[in-house]
């Protein structure tokens, strides 16, 4: 292997950018949406009646379901995801000819193949790594809503507080305060998860540059890989200040 040529980087310096810029874009999207999906996921798992026809809906309509996803997208390979999702899920819903979207009629044929020719790898990518962050945020929100004192759900429902204002008023300011640190962790794990969808050769930018820088730099392969792991390195860092910051900063004093 020669040594490395600094060509290299001013000939594919705006594709570097212009791939950093949509993996923080896939990350943005997928942290909001993965935190959403997560937090309802947990506060699902989290969810029971004492008594009533309520208790048994919501353990086995409600809570089973839950539990049998989040073991599914914990016990599955990010991979594997990736490509149920991008060559069978998404074409059931967005399909020229016989998506369940167009045959619903809400949405025309041009309009689903435009978004599959435009934006369907990227598509993919966010729904498989939403729903596979949501497994793990749900998890913990869960340990979150667990750590807290039980006295404080029962305070409030003495003073008439219904179960889901409870949640939202006392217990999940208190949760989400103490789950910073992991939902950090997390949110570096997505943004690194970005590679295994280019991999998979869904995210059609990281890859199609990856695959033509080592086409035609054939003897710079290691350099190259150094390359993109910099860029990562580079991004996650100030991730990882942040939540230590807003740990301290938000942590419960007991």
């Amino acid at each position: 292997m020669t040594g490395f040529r600094w060509e290299i980087i001013e000939e594919y310096g705006p594709l570097f950018v212009d791939g950093a810029l949509m993996t923080i874009k896939c990350t943005i999207i997928c942290v909001i949406l993965g935190t959403l999906w997560g937090l309802t996921l947990g506060l699902g798992r989290m969810a029971k009646a004492e008594h009533g026809p309520w208790k048994y809906i919501l353990r086995y309509l409600v809570q089973f379901p839950v539990r049998f996803y989040v073991s599914a997208f914990r016990g599955t390979p990010l991979f594997v995801q990736i490509m149920v999702v991008h060559f069978a899920l998404v074409p059931l819903f967005i399909n020229p000819r016989d998506g369940l979207l167009v045959t619903s009629g809400l949405m025309s044929a041009d309009f689903a193949r435009e978004l599959r020719a435009s934006y369907g790898a990227f598509l993919s990518c966010i729904v498989a790594i939403t729903l596979n962050a949501g497994a793990y945020v749900s998890e913990i929100f869960r340990a979150g809503i667990q750590s807290i004192d039980k006295g404080q759900m029962e305070a409030s429902r003495a003073l008439g507080m219904p179960w889901w204002k409870t949640m939202r008023k006392v217990i999940l300011p208190q949760a989400f305060r103490g789950s910073v640190a992991p939902l950090g962790n997390t949110l570096i794990a997505l943004l690194k998860n970005s590679t295994v969808a280019a991999a998979a050769s869904v995210a059609t930018e990281t890859s199609t540059m990856m695959s033509e820088m080592i086409e035609y730099h054939a003897d710079q392969i290691v350099p190259i890989f150094l390359i993109f792991a910099f860029g990562y390195v580079v991004l996650i860092i100030p991730i990882g200040m942040l939540t230590t910051y807003l740990s301290n900063k938000l942590a419960v004093r007991r």
